[in-house]
C-alpha cells in the first residue's frame, strides 16, 4: 500500500470549500493515480476521521505562454470527502 501521506497532497481552501466543510464536507488536491478507495483511507488514516462519502474529479492543466512558447500547467486530481455525522471534524482547518 502507498503511503497515506504521498496520496493526499494537500489541503484546498477556497471561499466555496469553506462553505462546506459546515456540511462535513473537505477537499484535498490528491495524486492523480489514486482512487477512491485509497483517498477514504489515507484521510482515515492521516486524522483519525471515519469517511462517509468520496468523490473526485480530474482538472485538466491549463495553456499557459511565456513569449512565443506555449505549455500546459500540470493535471490536478481533487478528492471531495465527506465524514460520517459521528465523526469529529478535522483540526487543520479549524484554526
Amino acid at each position: 500500500m502507498k503511503d497515506p501521506r504521498d496520496i493526499i497532497r494537500r489541503p484546498i481552501v477556497t471561499e466555496a470549500s469553506t462553505a462546506d466543510m459546515e456540511l462535513g464536507k473537505y477537499v484535498f488536491e490528491v495524486d492523480v493515480r489514486a482512487n477512491k478507495v485509497e483517498v477514504r483511507k489515507a484521510v482515515e488514516a492521516i486524522f483519525g476521521v471515519k469517511v462517509a462519502n468520496v468523490n473526485t474529479l480530474r482538472v485538466p492543466g491549463k495553456q499557459k505562454r511565456y513569449g512565443r512558447y506555449t505549455g500546459r500547467t500540470p493535471e490536478r486530481k481533487k478528492a471531495i470527502v465527506q465524514l460520517a455525522a459521528d465523526s469529529k471534524p478535522i483540526e487543520i482547518f479549524e484554526s
